[in-house]
């Protein structure tokens, strides 16, 4: 069961990147608890959702409002939604040659919680993720996605949402680049850290990571906007007839259905 609070509220969102009108009213509202996901095609508005919702300078709003916690996001910079609790896993993470990755968690640890953790505390939590994750603890050595698999990249993202603690993940086409095998161990990651505080918005093309982690509401974008909204089943005729299907009306507000 959700607790029915509303952790994120968008509403009637239009999103503008170098004077390009991209996203054309979306609203939807994710409760505590829930994961979502959001499915179209290439082109149709997924990732600019994202990235705006996490602060990227290159995306504007200009209509509507999202609230996180109730808060005006439009009043934080990103690094302040990073601390209230938000956090965004990318489709394609950058590598940082000559950062190892476990200077670079535990950096990105300080800055979230506002202070340091004592190394004892901060690798015996790292090592339990790093067994979930079914990552060699050499992993730490190496260099921010420097050479990485793309399992690799993605288990790095989902390691990092672990330590980060976020109430609210958005996950960018997470599947993007994954064999069965990284896909199975991704997913399960996800759904390890999913829980009754925290909501999901899963951003993805295809159905196949959602048989492995279970949404309950699943929503198509296309042009901008919401345009259809449904249960997990939904992704199922997605994957069965393809977006073709889908025949645009109105968007309204997503709430949570009991």
């Amino acid at each position: 069961m959700t607790s029915r609070e509303p952790i994120l509220v968008i509403k009637d969102l239009h999103v503008a990147v170098e004077d390009k009108q991209i996203l054309k009213g979306v609203n939807l509202t994710i409760n505590k608890g829930e994961v979502h996901a959001l499915m179209g095609r290439n082109g149709s508005g997924k990732s600019t959702l994202g990235y705006t919702l996490m602060g990227h300078p290159r995306y504007h709003i200009t209509q509507g409002k999202v609230l996180f916690k109730g808060k005006d996001l439009s009043e934080m910079t990103a690094d302040e939604r990073a601390r209230a609790g938000m956090y965004l896993a990318f489709q394609y993470p950058v590598a940082i040659p000559g950062v190892s990755v476990s200077n670079f968690l535990r950096a990105s640890v300080k800055a979230v919680r506002g202070q340091d953790v004592p190394v004892k505390e901060f690798r015996k939590e790292l090592k339990e993720h790093l067994t979930k994750l079914g990552v060699k603890e050499d992993f730490l050595s190496r260099y921010v996605n420097d050479g990485f698999s793309g399992g690799e990249k993605k288990r790095l993202e989902i390691l990092q949402m672990a330590l980060m603690k976020p109430q609210m993940a958005l996950l960018d086409e997470t599947d993007s680049g994954l064999d069965i095998d990284a896909l199975k161990t991704v997913s399960a990651g996800i759904t390890a850290l999913a829980g009754p505080e925290m909501g999901i918005l899963l951003i993805t093309h295809y159905q196949r990571i959602l048989n492995y982690v279970t949404p309950q509401f699943v929503h198509v974008m296309q042009d901008g906007q919401i345009v259809l909204s449904g249960s997990g089943e939904l992704a199922h005729k997605l994957e069965a007839e393809g977006y073709d299907f889908v025949t645009k009306e109105p968007a309204v507000a997503t709430q949570s259905r009991t």
